[in-house]
């Protein structure tokens, strides 16, 4: 037995406009019969009428259909990845017009998006292909899936050869477990040095993939550790010239004081000043070395729960001269080493009153809760800061007597416990801010 078969969309649409006209034909052929018309008129008349009837379902259908068709083909296309083909005279003056307009400038949309994404994949290869770092992607089962130009020489191999091959077979399988950034020491391709491992994840197609990238240290490092040697001998150089020099002149006069003869009468008096400024000289001197020695022996923090709101009370408890006003915060716990913390606020609160003693203000101390962490701020009504490029540059200072160490150490403090601490004139106001930044 055979299945009745539902018609398809055009047939349907055929069989509406035939059965919209099949009352008229029949009531036109009823009245030619009833009416005694000749055969011949009968005949020649109804060709006629069933030729119309069938030309107009035919071309209903064509009409409701061949746009639907060319809406297809555009949709079709465009699944291909062509957006090229428009729509010819479309124009919004009829709901499957407006459908046809839409379609065009979806297509016009897509294909800008295409080009800019396009664009977007060829500099981001570039740049991938230039950049001296190994970039490595691996997919779920370890495979290695993308590597450039510097990931290449890293594993000696080309990414032809390397594409397919396992974590393990490159010798990269350490890389993808443990902590997800770290230094280490590593020889790559001959090449023994430091190298920066970072690891991060991403999904491509639904399916987890994790992004190796490993970036050569040893150059960058070996330049940081010579400006840091530099700097270290024109600081030093700076301090011994500032003590030595006096020295010599003085220890040249007392030699010669020493070798006239008759010698004045007040000589030993000359000698005496002359051994007091070579002896204070020495002191600063020592002073100045055992300064350089406690900034590079900072010990590592002590982290233990601790009061955020006693250790600020405590600490602006100790400041008599000018006490500064408490802006008071939400009362909690850090962790973080009281001590260091401690000697950091009392640099901090000691600046701000030596700045506002010379305008006569104020100092102000304040806590507050931002997001995971904790800032503290020292506010004073100072003179502000005329240059801050060296503010956190080691033995530099504007105070007299001044040791230039206390606000170089009070960063390293507060960085060993992951912070970050920052000095800058206040907006709000004469006077400067200081603010440091604590995770919870």
């Amino acid at each position: 037995m055979t299945r009745f078969r539902r018609p398809v969309h055009e047939e349907r649409i055929l069989l509406l406009a035939l059965a919209a006209g099949l009352p008229a034909v029949v009531t036109a052929m009823t009245i030619m019969i009833v009416e005694g018309y000749s055969a011949k008129v009968v005949w020649t008349l109804g060709v006629l009428i069933f030729g119309s009837w069938l030309g107009f379902a035919f071309g209903v259908r064509d009409r409701v259909a061949n746009p639907l068709r060319t809406l297809a083909n555009l949709l079709e296309a465009m699944r291909e990845g062509d957006y090229s083909i428009r729509a010819r005279g479309a124009k919004d003056e009829d709901a499957l017009g407006e459908v046809m307009v839409q379609v065009n400038a979806m297509g016009t949309t897509l294909r800008a998006q295409r080009l800019g994404a396009l664009e977007a994949t060829t500099l981001l290869r570039k740049v991938m292909e230039e950049i001296d770092v190994g970039v490595f992607a691996f997919d779920a089962a370890n495979k290695l899936r993308l590597v450039n130009r510097a990931g290449e020489k890293l594993v000696g191999q080309s990414a032809e050869r390397a594409i397919d091959l396992t974590a393990e077979e490159l010798g990269l399988k350490e890389f993808l477990d443990g902590e997800p950034h770290k230094t280490i020491q590593r020889t790559f391709a001959g090449n023994n040095g430091r190298w920066g491992v970072a690891r991060s994840s991403f999904r491509e197609g639904g399916l987890p993939h994790q992004l190796l990238v490993i970036t050569d240290l040893t150059r960058p490092l070996r330049e940081e550790e010579l400006q840091a040697w530099q700097r270290l001998v024109r600081v030093l150089g700076h301090e011994l010239n500032n003590s030595l020099t006096p020295i010599k002149s003085i220890a040249g006069s007392l030699e010669s004081l020493v070798a006239r003869e008759p010698k004045p009468h007040d000589w030993q008096d000359d000698m005496r000043r002359g051994l007091q400024i070579i002896a204070s000289r020495s002191e600063a001197l020592s002073r100045f070395m055992g300064a350089y020695a406690r900034l590079a022996k900072l010990p590592r923090p002590k982290i233990e729960p601790m009061d955020i709101g006693a250790l600020i009370r405590r600490v602006a408890g100790l400041e008599t001269r000018i006490p500064p006003v408490l802006e008071p915060g939400p009362e909690m716990n850090v962790l973080a080493d009281s001590d260091q913390l401690e000697q950091v606020l009392i640099n901090l609160v000691r600046n701000a009153v030596d700045a506002s003693s010379e305008t006569g203000g104020g100092v102000r101390v304040g806590w507050a809760r931002v997001n995971s962490h904790i800032e503290v701020w020292v506010r004073d009504d100072g003179p502000g800061l005329s240059n801050t490029n060296n503010l956190f540059v080691p033995f530099f200072t504007t105070k007299p007597g001044g040791s230039g160490i206390g606000l170089v150490l009070s960063r390293q403090i507060v960085e060993a416990h992951g912070g970050t601490l920052s000095l800058q004139n206040r907006r709000d106001g004469v006077g400067c801010e200081a603010r440091l930044t604590i995770p919870l």
